[in-house]
Parts: structure tokens; C-alpha cells; sequence
């Protein structure tokens, strides 16, 4: 098992719409040279403030799947495919984009936060489906209680109303001081997770890792292994997490 743990000063920084968005971005776009390029099929993850509004207008996309979480405040999207979509925090919006779909956006606050990820399917089936748009509100994600102080929902995975084509799980967790979340790793799987709120540490089989807040983390973990996250101060953390596949039986594409 390897883990690398990222700061904000590893990650790019990027300003939207004169400045009205802010976007942090662990795996940013092609041309960013970001630290972290790829964690298997997952290839671009920003991390957007909106203080008050904020929007980036029409632009296109092909093949990949892209999911955009809200944190905080509300997301407004429309598409070529005729949407009008607003979702709340706890919300998700999901493109299989397919064959080739554009869309819109804008960022409603106070103080919004959102995610956007984008993950890979084998793109030379992609591109022959037809794109699609659903979204989804908080209250659609099953949420759980696995240790006392512990929640974790599941935002893709068992139980999830999400079908993506692309092999990923992914769990929005809240673990109170005092209180350790824990969970196997399966073997030739990664995970890649956001510490949105609070700093804490990793505790694996190679010893104890400690990230702060903002912090991006990267565990590899080809023969597999057990993962337990604990708050280190006396402020709750909160971090998502994503697993994914360290190899896929399909090209990946090259930035």
C-alpha cells in the first residue's frame, strides 16, 4: 500500500467567469500539469467557491461521464439535450455524455460549493451511446452509521440510485472527533479523497499518515488493505472519497 497526500500548494488553481468562481483542482485539465495526472479512470476533479453567483456558459463534451456533487448552495445546469436543472446541497447531476452533448452551468450562493469529477469509460463505446442527464437530490443517496460518530453515504455504489459505465464507488463521510471510520481497500483498487472539512490521519499497514484540511490523498493499494481515517483535532472531518480501479481493460486516454 502507497499513500501520497497532496496540499493545496500541489494542486491547480483556477479562476472562472472574471474571478466569481474559484476552483481548486486535484486533478486538473490537460495542459495544467497537475501533481496528480489520473487515479485510474478518474482524470479531472475540481473543488468550486462560488461566493455569491458565478456561471461558465456552453461548451461541448464527448464520451466521458461527468458528475457535479454539490456541497453547499445550489447548482443550475441546461443542456443541447433541452434540461433545465436545479439541484441543492447533498445533490448530484450526472452526463454520460456519449456522442456529444453541450451544457451550461452557474453556481448559486451564498458561499457555493461544488465538485466536479470526470471518469472514463472505454471511450470507443462511449462515443456511439446517446448522451444522457439525470440528476439527483440528497435524500436519494443512502446514508449509514458504521461506528459511532460515523456517516457515510453512498453517493455511487451499492445502494446508489447512479449507474455510471465507469468502475468507481464513492462516499461523502463525516466522522466526529474521537471516532475512526474504517474500510477494506480491495486489491488492485485505489482510493482518492477530498478532505472538505477538518484535519485527520490515515492509519495502514504502512503506519500513520496525517493530511489537513483541503489535503488530496492518494492510496494505492494493489494487494489490498484496510484504511481507517480519524479526525486529529478537535473539529469533525469530513472527506470524499472515491474508489477506483488502478487498471482498467480498456486505453486510457493520454493528456
Amino acid at each position: 500500500m502507497k499513500i501520497g497526500i497532496y496540499p493545496p500548494e500541489q494542486q491547480v488553481k483556477e479562476l472562472f467567469d472574471g474571478g466569481s468562481i474559484v476552483v481548486q483542482k486535484p486533478i486538473g485539465f490537460p495542459h495544467q500539469d497537475s501533481v496528480v495526472r489520473r487515479v485510474g479512470p478518474l482524470f479531472y476533479w475540481g473543488w468550486g467557491y462560488t461566493k455569491t453567483e458565478g456561471g461558465v456558459g456552453l461548451h461541448p463534451h464527448q464520451g466521458f461521464e461527468i458528475m457535479s456533487y454539490v456541497l453547499h448552495g445550489k447548482l443550475i445546469h441546461g443542456d443541447t439535450l433541452g434540461t433545465e436543472s436545479i439541484v441543492g446541497a447533498g445533490g448530484a447531476q450526472v452526463m454520460q455524455t456519449g456522442s456529444g452533448v453541450s451544457h451550461r452551468e452557474r453556481s448559486i450562493g451564498p458561499d457555493a460549493e461544488a465538485f466536479q469529477i470526470w471518469l472514463e469509460p472505454d471511450l470507443n463505446a462511449a462515443v456511439l451511446r446517446e448522451p444522457t442527464y439525470a440528476d439527483y437530490r440528497h435524500e436519494d443517496f443512502p446514508a449509514a452509521s458504521p461506528a459511532p460518530g460515523v456517516s457515510a453515504k453512498t453517493v455511487l455504489g451499492e445502494g446508489s440510485p447512479i449507474r455510471l459505465v465507469t468502475d468507481a464507488k464513492m462516499w461523502d463521510v463525516a466522522v466526529e472527533p474521537g471516532a475512526a471510520f474504517a474500510q477494506d481497500i480491495p486489491a488492485g483498487y485505489s482510493w482518492a479523497a477530498l478532505a472538505v472539512r477538518g484535519d485527520g490521519a490515515w492509519e495502514t499497514e504502512v503506519g500513520t499518515v496525517p493530511f489537513r484540511g483541503r489535503d488530496f490523498s492518494v492510496i494505492h493499494a494493489p494487494e489490498g488493505g484496510r484504511a481507517v481515517v480519524r479526525p486529529t483535532s478537535d473539529a469533525p472531518l469530513r472527506l470524499v472519497v472515491i474508489e477506483l480501479p488502478m487498471r482498467v481493460a480498456y486505453p486510457l486516454y493520454r493528456k
